[in-house]
């Protein structure tokens, strides 16, 4: 009974410290001061794991199709070169603003300052890239393409991201011109 009575109180003063910072306004979520060591491990933390786990069982079709990196190029280009850059690009006004700064997807993820969780194969980072251009990610800017796009179409962009880091920014420029 006294084990109950502790937890229901602890409950109970979590609830009310929880309340208290969510009405006090004390938290910044000002996109241009970073968090702090902890929060921002929490929170990668969190999204990788959440990713991880959705992506599992994806099915990565064969990437390696010519077709697939010429209609994944253009879409790169329009949807996702702003904010992840080209080859030869190191910021733009987007990739400055948005918290956590997107990844650098022209650099090898050596390169591009994001940790890479996991010791992840690429068909694994195949499925993390699909489910995470599918889904979007809540509160961070990265939008849920699947809503307009199909799977099919979703698959280009991950083949194109895959040869991205390869590319010189002529090829790039070849391959993302639209006819």
């Amino acid at each position: 009974m006294k084990i109950s009575k502790l937890l229901l109180l602890l409950a109970v003063l979590g609830l009310g410290a929880g309340t208290t910072v969510m009405y006090s306004g004390i938290v910044n979520v000002a996109a241009d001061e970073p968090h702090s060591d902890l929060v921002y491990w929490l929170l990668e933390e969190t999204r990788e794991n959440s990713i991880a786990k959705a992506s599992r069982n994806i099915v990565v079709p064969d990437l390696s199709d010519p077709e697939l990196l010429l209609t994944g190029g253009t879409d790169y280009e329009f949807m996702c070169s702003t904010c992840h850059l080209k080859p030869g690009q190191k910021e733009s006004d987007m990739s400055l603003g948005l918290y956590p700064a997107p990844p650098n997807l022209a650099l090898t993820h050596e390169d591009h300052g994001h940790e890479e969780h996991g010791d992840d194969d690429a068909d694994q980072t195949a499925r993390k890239n699909f489910w995470v251009i599918k889904h979007g990610i809540k509160a961070s800017g990265m939008p849920a393409w699947g809503i307009t796009h199909d799977d099919q179409r979703i698959w280009a962009m991950v083949a194109f991201m895959k040869q991205l880091p390869n590319l010189t920014p002529e090829q790039y420029q070849v391959l993302t011109a639209i006819d």
